[in-house]
């Protein structure tokens, strides 16, 4: 039963005309992430716009509790998980409107809520879309928590991060008012008062509105896949290709995370994609051929691919984008590599925003990426120091049945992400279960808690945030995971506590973000 003093709170959270959620097995729900639980709640609070936002904000801040915003869920780095008891948590997943769009201008303006998903549906019959339009977690993940967190994939090694194609932002402070910084058509004008609050992962303000600039769909695809033999020439081919500005994405799989996705996904569920990919083959007849190569494809490349590199190419014309992947190409043959079946581009760009049953490993397994960007020609050192560190933990990972594989993906003009996944057999979470489908949960052994391989995990995880900070790497979602402030110019970080002081002098806003003390 609820205390005087939980009634007391919603009532009064109430009183914004969001709804209010203080039932035990909601606020269960809402302290997990993906990765861990954090500390109790006292309340969750979806608001239908903005002004009920800023209003349970003043309330629940007034009342001497810390705020937190969620986006989709989907963090694994402590995002908005708590460690102290009884804040109010915000899930903004009600504020998912597309609010205006001006093809004139080129830009959409979005309540925070809208997931990339939403978003690209909405744009995609006018032709247009953002530069980065999305994650692979877009079905749940929210252009709010992109800007948040900072984010990447789909357009990422053409056009950046998810914060690049950010405009302006409408964002609520820790005080219940609101603050408009940026404007819809051009950034900067002036110091970037819009740059503080993207990538600050919730520590000075929660986002309300977003603005995003916009392109044209390109209406030209091409695809390519290549195997390598080595580490180093699959990151020496990945950084040829984003300098040589070919590719729209361009990602890559260590030998593990193949084996991980050829014993996860399959043909048959291969299959179930194709009518996506015709679509997007601009005819029948096209997309029938397509569709019937992809079949007989298989996946069976895969087994001789120690590293797979996928390459997609998008351009006005199709003579355009082909080129491109003929650069492509070129670039691999001097690099040592060798092409193979493109099944996999075709089938994730067909289903960009597919179901998230990847959260769990293929055995059930609990799974947890670790990632750091570094410059290009850093990269190869980090993965050799990476190596030799899984190597060093190699013998306590057979006995308590840890695993990992590595995603590479490239980011123009940002260098190389590395994100080395971890999977150890563990009990699942209330999140974890609700996120993924619930035939396909069906089918995924249940595990029981396994203690001593989450305490080996845990260090593990912590290892390799120290080795990426050694390497001068950066991160996205940041949260309570990341050594940012480590990283900071004694003055930078000076000035950092100085605006959190400013914008939140009761430290109420997600206190412990950003490795600001709570």
């Amino acid at each position: 039963m609820a205390s005087v003093a939980d009634r007391t709170l919603a009532g009064t959270l109430a009183q914004s005309g969001a709804e209010v959620l203080s039932d035990p097995a909601t606020l269960d729900y809402y302290a997990h992430d993906i990765y861990s639980r954090g500390a109790d709640l006292a309340a969750v609070v979806r608001p239908a716009d903005k002004h009920q936002l800023a209003a349970a904000i003043k309330a629940a801040t007034d009342a001497g509790h810390a705020v937190v915003p969620r986006g989709g869920g989907m963090s694994y780095t402590g995002g908005y998980t708590q460690t102290a008891e009884n804040a109010v948590l915000f899930d903004l997943s009600r504020m998912d409107r597309v609010l205006e769009v001006d093809a004139d201008s080129m830009f959409v303006r979005v309540e925070a809520g809208c997931t990339w998903a939403q978003l690209h549906a909405h744009l995609a019959p006018l032709g247009l879309r953002t530069p980065m339009w999305g994650t692979l977690s877009g079905l749940k993940a929210t252009i709010g928590g992109g800007m948040s967190q900072n984010s990447i994939f789909w357009g990422t090694t053409r056009h950046g991060t998810a914060v690049e194609s950010c405009r302006a932002l409408t964002v609520a402070l820790a005080d219940g008012s609101l603050l408009d910084v940026g404007t819809d058509f051009a950034r900067p004008y002036g110091p970037d008062m819009l740059g503080l609050f993207l990538a600050d992962t919730g520590a000075l303000g929660i986002k309300a509105e977003v603005t995003l600039r916009l392109i044209r769909e390109a209406p030209a695809n091409a695809y390519a896949s290549f195997a390598f033999d080595d580490e180093a020439a699959l990151l020496a081919a990945s950084s040829e290709i984003e300098r040589a500005g070919i590719a729209a994405e361009c990602f890559a799989f260590d030998p593990r995370l193949n084996a991980i996705r050829m014993k996860r996904d399959s043909l048959a569920s291969d299959a179930k994609q194709l009518v996506g990919m015709m679509k997007k083959q601009g005819g029948v007849l096209k997309g029938l051929k397509e569709g019937a190569r992809v079949a007989l494809a298989g996946r069976n490349f895969l087994k001789d691919a120690n590293y797979s590199l996928h390459v997609l190419a998008e351009a006005r014309t199709q003579a355009g984008a082909d080129a491109d992947i003929a650069a492509a190409r070129d670039i691999v043959s001097e690099a040592g590599g060798r092409e193979v079946e493109n099944t996999i581009p075709k089938i994730i760009r067909a289903n960009p925003f597919g179901p998230l049953n990847s959260i769990l490993g293929p055995e059930g397994e609990r799974w947890a990426p670790i990632h750091g960007v570094l410059p290009h020609g850093r990269a190869e050192d980090f993965c050799t120091a990476l190596s030799d560190y899984f190597g060093q933990h190699d013998a306590a990972m057979r006995e308590h049945g840890v695993h990992y594989g590595i995603l590479y993906a490239v980011i123009g003009g940002g260098g190389i992400l590395v994100e080395p996944c971890l999977y150890w057999p563990d009990a699942s979470n209330p999140l974890i279960d609700d996120t993924m489908e619930a035939a396909h949960r069906a089918r995924v052994p249940v595990l029981d808690s396994n203690a001593p391989a989450w305490e080996l995990v845990q260090r593990l995880k912590q290892g390799i945030v120290d080795l990426f900070h050694e390497y001068g790497a950066t991160h996205f979602q940041i949260g309570r995971t990341y050594r940012y402030r480590d990283s900071l110019d004694p003055r930078a970080d000076a000035l950092l506590l100085a605006i959190k002081r400013e914008l939140d002098p009761k430290n109420l806003m997600n206190p412990g973000s950003l490795g600001i003390p709570g």
